[in-house]
């Protein structure tokens, strides 16, 4: 049961209806899906900053557009009001007594200042809206900007603080280009969310960018990409009645991430074959792109834990390649923890969804872990006060 130490408060959120169907929206190698899941992993979104607000958002419409039913609640926090307007959820605007609606303009030690000075305001929208449905508290940010990057740590420590239940971070990194404070505010969040979430969930943005795309088409190709996964993930906690016993629970999903440290999540899709000895090939194939070319974190295969979930039709997913698949991650992972199971879907497709915790000795972690650390002197540089230009004895007034 999902309690708060100081009370038992409830809200009652919306409840996942059966028999709706999925989207008709041409989803970028995605599934189409149909089904109803009356017993997923129910969760809370929180979404802080200006990253985080519209991952949130578009994690809630998908979950809504395939009538999952997954996400009991949202709710956005900004310290910017311009970002929270356009958002269809319940919003909170904290730092108003210092940067009055405006930002804290990248300074995410800011950031971090102002959601401990909130913080009562922003528990107290939460309170009564948890309820016993709930197994997980998600907290959506950008860690390369100000708000998100200093709020979410604090953030998690207080919900942890209070609630009894796993509070994972959906953490984004920012791309290589997006300038040198943005690394070191993503490696000191990065470094502090590890702690104070239960487990953070990572997502490389270099990992979805396509050549081409301008910034605001890279972003919401992210976000969209990212809310597939994620979100295919929270509802693959179904109980099918005469499916078996290889469904997938959501407690699979907690147990995986329950070593805490940094996790990623890998996602492949094909068309299935119509009898299921057909597409053992096909299951091993998704399960290496889900690893190797589809993970939310690229080169992390190093883990302590794992969780392959394939999704599709019962009759089609093949018992032996679902187990051949889940050798094959043991192996090039290196965890004895290796977790499989189904996601019975009404598609005419299969998809691998691989979630790894505990990858923070890769490779891709260590490299940005070093680039925060070599972007700490340019980024001094670049936080300095504007007006100190003026005073350079290097250039001579023109009069």
């Amino acid at each position: 049961m999902v309690q708060k130490r100081r009370g038992a408060d409830q809200w009652s959120g919306p409840r996942s209806t059966r028999g709706v169907v999925g989207s008709d929206r041409p989803v970028r190698e995605g599934l189409n899906i149909r089904g109803c899941l009356p017993w997923i992993m129910k969760t809370v979104l929180i979404g802080v900053g200006q990253a985080g607000g519209k991952l949130t958002r578009a994690l809630v419409e998908f979950d809504s557009r395939m009538g999952f039913g997954a996400v009991l609640g949202s709710l956005a926090v900004n310290s910017a009001k311009t970002d929270l307007q356009p958002l269809s959820m319940d919003t909170v605007l904290i730092g108003q007594a210092r940067v009055k609606g405006h930002g804290v303009g990248g300074d995410n030690e800011l950031g971090a200042e102002v959601m401990q000075a909130d913080a009562t305001e922003v528990m107290g929208s939460l309170d009564g809206r948890i309820t016993a449905e709930a197994e997980a508290i998600v907290v959506v940010a950008g860690l390369g900007g100000g708000t998100g990057s200093g709020g979410a740590p604090v953030l998690c420590q207080e919900l942890r603080r209070v609630y009894d239940v796993p509070v994972y971070a959906l953490g984004i990194l920012p791309g290589r280009n997006e300038g040198a404070m943005y690394q070191v505010n993503a490696g000191r969040s990065l470094k502090t969310l590890t702690r104070e979430a239960d487990s953070v969930l990572l997502v490389d943005n270099d990992a979805f960018r396509s050549s081409g795309e301008s910034l605001e088409e890279g972003f919401d190709a992210v976000n969209e990409a990212i809310a597939r996964r994620v979100g295919l993930l929270f509802a693959s906690g179904e109980a099918v009645e005469g499916v078996g016993e290889s469904v997938v629970d959501s407690s699979e999903v907690i147990n995986t991430l329950r070593g805490g440290g940094i996790s990623a999540l890998g996602y492949a899709a094909a068309e299935a074959a119509p009898d299921a000895e057909e597409n053992i090939n096909i299951v091993t194939s998704i399960t290496r792109r889900a690893l190797l070319t589809g993970s939310s974190l690229p080169d992390a295969t190093e883990a302590d834990s794992a969780l392959l979930v394939i999704a599709g039709r019962p009759d089609a997913i093949p018992r032996k390649g679902v187990e051949r698949a889940r050798r094959w991650v043991e192996e090039q992972t290196g965890s004895l923890q290796v977790r499989g199971g189904d996601f019975p879907l009404d598609s005419d497709r299969l998809a691998a969804l691989l979630l790894l915790g505990g990858v923070e000795r890769s490779d891709r972690i260590e490299t940005f872990m070093e680039r925060a650390r070599e972007s700490i002197d340019q980024a001094d540089a670049e936080r300095e006060d504007p007006s100190e230009q003026w005073a350079n004895d290097d250039l001579d007034d023109l009069l």
